[in-house]
């Protein structure tokens, strides 16, 4: 199964954090699934080291290398289709990475891995 995983979700994954729950997890471990990780996401983790918001326990782009590489995620470039539909939203989440991560598991077609029950409002399959 080809899913999109929200900042947290991936976060909480590679730190095998508790707050991940147990179906998410599996979903995210299975080796059958493709883990698909959004431009956007990289720059919102980017954004909130650079504010102080969060830390990690290594440089910004040593750790998102490694999350990357050490769990074959698949980054997905924004694209002008992804903005498109971006625009015809509903305003139910306005944080922005949020808006876009609903408008690219629109357009790919593809689940949500989030905790988040905004998500909800717009229709999309999310995992959690």
């Amino acid at each position: 199964m080809r899913v999109l995983l929200d900042a947290h979700a991936l976060l909480w994954f590679v730190w095998g954090h508790p707050h991940l729950s147990s179906v998410a997890e599996n979903l995210m471990a299975g080796a059958d699934n493709e883990l698909v990780l959004s431009t956007g996401t990289v720059w919102e983790i980017a954004i909130k080291v650079s504010l102080g918001k969060l830390t990690l326990a290594h440089p910004f782009e040593v750790f998102m290398e490694r999350a990357i590489v050490e769990n074959s995620l698949t980054v997905l470039p924004i694209t002008v289709k992804h903005a498109a539909a971006l625009t015809a939203l509903p305003f139910h989440h306005r944080d922005p990475f949020d808006r876009l991560l609903a408008a690219q598991a629109i357009v790919e077609g593809i689940p949500i891995v989030s905790a988040d029950l905004t998500f909800d409002a717009y229709g999309l399959n999310r995992v959690w």
